[in-house]
Parts: structure tokens; sequence; C-alpha cells
């Protein structure tokens, strides 16, 4: 018989991303009303932990709220799940990730070294260039959206026409990743 505490099968657990496949109506960008089209949508993704759980979760919050970078347990802990759990097809071949004015080097030198641990390039393509209000503290899917228009620049000489990876520190309406995923794709 195979035992495992508790913190150990929370560590375990598959915590897919979903990607949202439609726009919430009355969104003040035209380009952007009703379904979001295939070749612009975002993949299913993985959070590797719920926040504040114990172990890995706490983990993520401690770096996040107190020491500013992420423990390299966080790490090796995103490598095991997308070497031997997750496996996305297509395998990406290449790190982005979201930056934030707030906490510029957190997800940065986190990605940063993830990438380096996978043997990918990591490739700084997105700008933040204005600043957002967190999306917690936005009402709906409206707000959410609506938040990040116009937030983000892609520098496109430096994107690479295959699959990538894109890394933030934590999913709150998925609304970042999708306006990304829509940035990137296009």
């Amino acid at each position: 018989m195979l035992l495992i505490s508790p913190v150990e099968f929370l560590d375990l657990l598959e915590n897919p991303i979903e990607p949202r496949t439609r726009w919430p109506a009355g969104l003040s960008d035209p380009g952007m009303r009703g379904h979001i089209a295939a070749e612009h949508q975002a993949r299913e993704g993985r959070a590797l932990c719920l926040w504040g759980d114990p172990g890995l979760g706490g983990l993520v919050r401690r770096g996040k709220q107190q020491d500013h970078c992420f423990d390299d347990r966080l790490v090796d802990a995103s490598v095991r799940l997308i070497s031997t759990r997750w496996k996305p097809d297509p395998a990406p071949r290449w790190i982005a990730c979201v930056p934030s004015r707030r906490h510029h080097a957190l997800v940065s030198d986190f990605a940063r070294l993830f990438a380096h641990r996978l043997r990918l390039p990591f490739v700084e393509c997105i700008r933040q260039v204005r600043d957002t209000e967190p999306q917690k503290t936005r009402a709906n899917s409206f707000q959410q959206a609506q938040n990040l228009l116009n937030a983000f620049a892609v520098d496109a000489a430096t994107l690479r026409a295959e699959p990538v990876l894109l890394i933030d520190d934590v999913v709150d309406s998925k609304w970042t990743f999708t306006m990304l995923a829509f940035l990137l794709l296009q």
C-alpha cells in the first residue's frame, strides 16, 4: 500500500485552467465581440497549486507576499508537472511570462529559471504599457476584461512561430491569459 500525506496529495492534484471562448458583452474594442476565434484562443493550461493550500500553495503565497521571489521548490514542482504529469501537446518550444509593474522581477525570474531547467528559450516579448487594477478588485467579467484592454503590447520581432507556454503567478479571472493569448496569436 502506498501512503502519502494530505499535503503531498494536494501538491499532486491537477488544476486545469480552461480557456475562455467568448468575450464579455459591451467591451469597448470592436474586435472583441462574441466568440473568440479558435485561432486566437489559449489552450488549456495548468495551475501548479491552489492559492494558500498547504505545501506549494503556501510557498506561492509566501513568495508573492513576503519574499518577493519564488522558492526553487516551485520551479522543481513546475518542471515535474509539465514533464511527467501534464505533458501538453504540442509541447512548448519557448517560454514567455506576464509582466508586472508592481512585482517586476517576480514572474520573469521564475519563468527564466523554469525555461532554463526545461532547456527552452525564455523570451521577454510582452510589455505592460499601462497600469491596471488587480483583477480581484473587478466585480465581473466585463470589468476584468475591460481593465486589461490596451494594457499590454507584444514585441512581434521577438515572437517565434512555435507553441509557447505563458506563465503568470496567480490566475483569478483568466482574462489576462485570454488577452495575451489573443495578442500573441494575432
